[in-house]
C-alpha cells in the first residue's frame, strides 16, 4: 500500500459517510423482482455509499427468526466461516468452512476503505480451509456431532458426490476423493482432476454441480472485478459457468457473461441448469438487481459490457456492441444488493405446502445499499418450470430490526435426508436447520 493511497483514507471515509447518508434507495427489493424490474438511470461515484452493520454474533438461545409454521435449530456452532453445505446419502452433512485466500491486491483507495467497512460486518472472518462431517445422533437427542473431514484445503466451496468419488471445488482445482459410506474423515489425498481460474480472486468461491448422469460437473467462476476494471487479462475464463468432464478434466465455457454465477441447480421439473447472480456495485443502490435464471448452453449474459439484458455499462472500455447485442436477459430479477450466494429448489415434503414445489435463495446482503437488502433466506415460487410472484422472506433476523448489528448472514442451502432446509451462516458461524412446526 503507498502512501498516497494511505494519504486519501480520510478524506474517502468522511464521502462514505456522507454519500451514504444522502443516497438511498428509491425501490423495495419486492419492487424490482420479477421478469421486467425498473431500471432507474445510473450514477457516479467519487466513492459509492456503503452501509455495513457491525458483528456482534448470536448471543446465548439467539436464533434467526423464522416464517409461521416452521421451527429453526442450530445443529453445529463454532465453525470458523461456513460457506457451503452438501447432504450426503446416508444422511451426514459436509460442511465447506473457508473465506477469500486473500489474493486480491489493494490498488485503490476505493478498495481500502471498502475492506475495511466490510471488515467490521464479520465477512472477513478467517476461514477453517477445511471439511468438516456433521453426523445426526442415534439417542433421539437431535443434537448432532461434527469431525473435521477434509482439512488442509485451498478456500473450499463446492462439493458433489457422484458413485462413490467425492469432488471439491478449492478456489484454484477440483479435486477427487474415494468416499466410504459411514466414515468420519478422509484418509486419502486428494487428486486434482481439472486447474480452476486463479488469479487476483476478487471473487473466489466455485460453486460445484454434478448433470444427472454423473459424466460432467458444472463451476460458477466469478469475474476478479466489479466491471473489468482490473483489465481483461485477468479475466480469463472467468465470469463464466464451465462444463468439466469428469473422466478426463477437460473443460469448456458453457455460458459467459455473469458476473458471479453460485448455487448451480437443476430445475427438477424441466431439467435445465439455473443459478443465482451476483451483479455489478457503484451505480447506484438501485442498480443493478442480482438474478435468479437458467443458465444456457453458449449463452452470454452481459458482463461487464452489460446489464440485465443490454443496458450499456459505460464504464466499461472498449465497449463490445456485438456482445451486447447477443446479450441474454435474466429469468428473474431479486431485487438489488441482495448477494444471493445459495440456491436451492426444494423437492422434499417436510416444510409446509408454500415451501414446494420452488427455489430457496440465500441472500447474503451487501455493502452497497442503503436501506440493507438480503440477509435472509427468501423463497420464489416456481410454475412450469418458471419463477412467478416476488420473494417470500422465510428466514430472516439476520440483522437488527436498526440495521447497525449483524448477527449472522446466509450463503449456502441443502436438502437434508429428512426433507428439513439447511443453511450454512458464514458470519454466525453455524450450520441451521429449519423444519415444520411439529414435523
Amino acid at each position: 500500500m503507498n502512501k498516497s493511497i494511505l494519504s486519501s483514507v480520510v478524506v474517502i471515509t468522511s464521502a462514505t459517510l456522507i454519500a451514504g447518508c444522502s443516497e438511498r434507495a428509491r425501490y423495495d427489493p419486492s419492487d424490482q423482482a420479477g421478469a421486467n424490474p425498473p431500471l432507474p438511470s445510473a450514477q457516479s461515484f467519487f466513492t459509492p455509499p456503503m452501509q455495513v452493520p457491525k458483528y456482534v454474533g448470536w448471543q446465548k438461545g439467539e436464533t434467526p427468526k423464522v416464517a409461521q409454521g416452521l421451527t429453526i435449530q442450530g445443529i453445529a456452532s463454532g465453525l470458523e466461516h461456513p460457506r457451503q453445505v452438501y447432504c450426503l446419502p446416508n444422511g451426514d452433512i459436509l460442511v465447506a468452512e473457508s473465506n477469500s485466500p486473500n489474493a486480491e491486491p489493494v490498488t485503490s483507495p476505493k478498495q481500502l476503505i471498502a475492506g475495511m467497512v466490510t471488515g467490521r460486518s464479520g465477512k472477513k472472518g478467517k476461514g477453517g480451509n477445511r471439511i468438516t462431517l456433521l453426523r445426526k445422533r442415534t439417542d433421539g437427542s437431535g443434537e448432532w456431532d461434527k469431525y473435521v473431514f477434509i482439512d488442509h484445503l485451498h478456500s473450499p466451496f463446492g462439493m458433489q458426490l457422484i458413485g462413490d468419488t467425492l469432488y471439491v471445488a478449492d478456489t484454484d482445482a477440483i479435486l477427487k476423493y474415494p468416499y466410504k459410506s459411514g466414515e468420519t474423515s478422509m484418509p486419502a489425498q486428494g487428486i486434482e482432476l481439472a486447474d480452476l481460474p486463479d488469479k487476483v480472486n476478487h471473487h473466489w468461491t466455485k460453486a460445484l454441480l454434478a448433470s444427472p448422469d454423473g459424466k460432467k460437473l458444472y463451476v460458477g467462476v466469478g469475474s476478479n472485478s466489479n466491471a473489468s476494471e482490473n483489465g481483461l487479462d485477468v479475466e480469463y475464463r472467468r465470469a463464466n459457468v464451465l462444463e468439466v468432464d469428469v473422466a478426463t478434466g477437460a473443460s469448456r465455457i458453457y455460458a459467459a457473461g455473469i458476473r458471479n454465477p453460485t448455487g448451480l441447480q437443476w430445475e427438477p421439473k424441466t431439467g435445465q441448469l439455473w443459478a443465482v447472480a451476483n451483479e455489478r456495485d457503484e451505480i447506484g443502490a438501485d442498480l443493478v438487481p442480482d438474478y435468479l435464471t437458467s443458465v444456457k448452453d453458449d449463452g452470454f449474459y452481459g458482463w461487464p459490457y452489460s446489464y440485465y439484458g443490454q443496458h450499456v455499462d459505460r464504464r466499461v472500455q472498449p465497449q463490445r456492441p456485438d456482445l451486447v447485442a447477443k446479450a441474454i436477459k435474466p429469468d428473474y430479477a431479486i431485487g438489488s444488493h441482495v448477494a444471493p450466494l445459495g440456491l436451492l429448489f426444494y423437492t422434499g415434503s417436510n416444510l409446509p405446502a408454500q415451501y414446494q414445489g420452488g427455489a430457496f435463495i440465500g441472500e447474503h446482503g451487501s455493502w452497497d445499499r442503503s436501506p440493507l437488502s438480503g440477509y435472509a433466506v427468501a423463497y420464489v415460487a416456481f410454475e412450469n418450470g418458471k419463477p412467478v410472484g416476488t420473494p417470500k422472506p422465510v428466514v430472516t433476523g439476520f440483522a437488527s430490526d436498526d440495521e447497525k448489528e449483524l448477527r449472522g448472514a446466509p450463503v449456502g442451502l441443502a436438502q437434508d435426508q429428512d426433507g428439513a432446509l439447511i443453511i450454512a451462516d458464514d458470519v454466525g458461524n453455524t450450520v441451521w436447520r429449519v423444519t415444520k412446526t411439529g414435523g
